[in-house]
């Protein structure tokens, strides 16, 4: 009995084909249903065994042999990851700033970054309040104790409220400048 489609035949009657494939073995006259891959550089290309030859195959694979134990231990740690590269934590980090360093100081792109220096000044060291002080009476360290008491007298005479007919804001530089020297003179005392 044959049915009948335009542009389609088929038959009931026959039976559909099925490829059966012969185990790999050598030797072997039984079914091939079970599959092992050939070699690790290939695991998509398989030998096809029956049942009992895969067990035996299976058994007496290994995966690694051949290689070199330094070759086995970086394909360890390689498949530790799922094969993904790694990179150390926050290394990010270091290269994004390094990168806009770069950028900022105007050289070429990523020289720093890929030199893995930084050409960055040191950073500043934390003010003290000798530092303040100095700025207060104009003065650049280092300087001795002489040049800080003429510097504190000439300003103490400019910013004398008396000298500015008692101006609160003449009376507010001169507490500055006076707080400045005691700190200093502190700070020279101090130190010898």
């Amino acid at each position: 009995m044959q049915k009948q489609r335009p542009g389609f035949s088929f038959s009931f009657d026959d039976p559909p084909q099925v490829q059966v494939r012969a185990c790999d073995h050598p030797g072997c006259a039984e079914v091939g249903e079970y599959r092992a891959p050939k070699n690790r550089s290939q695991l998509n290309d398989y030998y096809w065994f029956c049942l009992d030859h895969v067990r035996a195959y299976n058994k007496a694979w290994d995966y690694y042999q051949g290689m070199s134990t330094e070759e086995i231990e970086r394909a360890m740690r390689y498949d530790t990851t799922w094969q993904r590269p790694t990179w150390p934590m926050g290394d990010w980090r270091t290269r994004e700033r390094n990168l806009r360093d770069s950028m900022s100081r105007g050289h070429s792109f990523g020289a720093d970054w890929e030199a893995g220096t930084s050409h960055r000044p040191p950073p500043p060291s934390p003010r003290t309040p000798e530092d303040d002080a100095l700025d207060v009476l104009g003065l650049k360290a280092p300087i001795g104790f002489a040049e800080v008491k003429q510097r504190y007298r000439e300003l103490a005479k400019q910013n004398h409220p008396d000298t500015h007919g008692g101006d609160k804001d003449a009376e507010e530089r001169l507490k500055r400048i006076n707080q400045a020297y005691n700190v200093l003179k502190a700070a020279y005392a101090d130190h010898g």
